[in-house]
């Protein structure tokens, strides 16, 4: 069942998280643990999702949002997230194919927000159509490209650990002729690029880099890899380097 009251028309207007909860408990099924609803995801996608929908005991363990947008551009779909940001109830529609998102939030508003506060509680095929699809109207003042979001949640969200397709013993390396233009990087990040455009390295090495540190080295490849920006390689002398490392030989 959707909630109408969860598609406010601007930031005054968002629903309460405590009202939704109050609502998602009333639907439920007796028995089933609420949270994050999946079953009417497309099967290949539901599958991604619950690698980390994992079970603590009897309750699911939330998903990140970094997470489910990783899923959403792999499986080129789109989504409808809710989201909980200071007990308020924020609807993101993602369209990773057109590179859009749709948000009642301006999104100079929503990338300023404490991003590692945003909290997932429930993910759904998109209700609404792309952009393109729209004619000219207040609805489509609401959609804003998704390249900035997906950079800064990789950059500034909860995960600080690589997603699970490019952890492990890897080197990686920008792919050539990535289009990075539009997220207008200087300082550290732009100098880091423009050596992974010329060298490929593992995490350890990025890690040393100037400006680098393994935490900052992991959002940056994260933020890479969502951008389709990434190659990684597990024969390269520099993965088989790190494995050796890892090894301890």
């Amino acid at each position: 069942m959707h909630h109408p009251t969860t598609l406010p028309l601007g930031p005054t207007t968002l629903m309460r998280a405590s009202d939704f909860r109050h609502d998602e408990a009333d639907d439920a099924p007796e028995g089933s643990a609420g949270a994050t609803r999946f079953s009417s995801l497309n099967p290949s996608l539901l599958r991604d999702l619950q690698r980390f929908a994992r079970h603590e005991g009897a309750e699911p363990a939330a998903l990140e949002l970094l997470e489910v947008l990783a899923a959403a551009v792999r499986h080129a779909r789109a989504l409808r997230i809710l989201l909980e940001y200071e007990q308020r109830v924020l609807p993101l529609t993602v369209f990773p194919v057109e590179h859009q998102m749709h948000c009642p939030v301006p999104a100079a508003t929503l990338l300023v927000w404490r991003l590692t506060e945003l909290r997932v509680l429930q993910v759904e095929p998109a209700q609404l159509a792309p952009h393109e699809a729209l004619a000219p109207g207040p609805q489509a003042e609401l959609y804003a490209p998704l390249s900035p979001l997906l950079w800064q949640l990789a950059l500034r969200g909860a995960r600080d650990t690589l997603l699970p397709e490019i952890s492990g013993p890897l080197a990686y390396r920008v792919v050539p002729g990535a289009g990075l233009t539009r997220l207008a990087l200087g300082g550290t990040a732009a100098a880091v690029l423009r050596r992974l455009r010329r060298q490929t390295t593992s995490l350890r090495e990025l890690a040393g880099w100037p400006g680098m540190d393994r935490e900052r080295a992991i959002r940056l490849l994260n933020g890479l890899y969502l951008h389709a920006a990434l190659r990684v390689s597990r024969t390269h002398p520099a993965a088989t380097n790190e494995l050796r490392h890892a090894d301890g030989r």
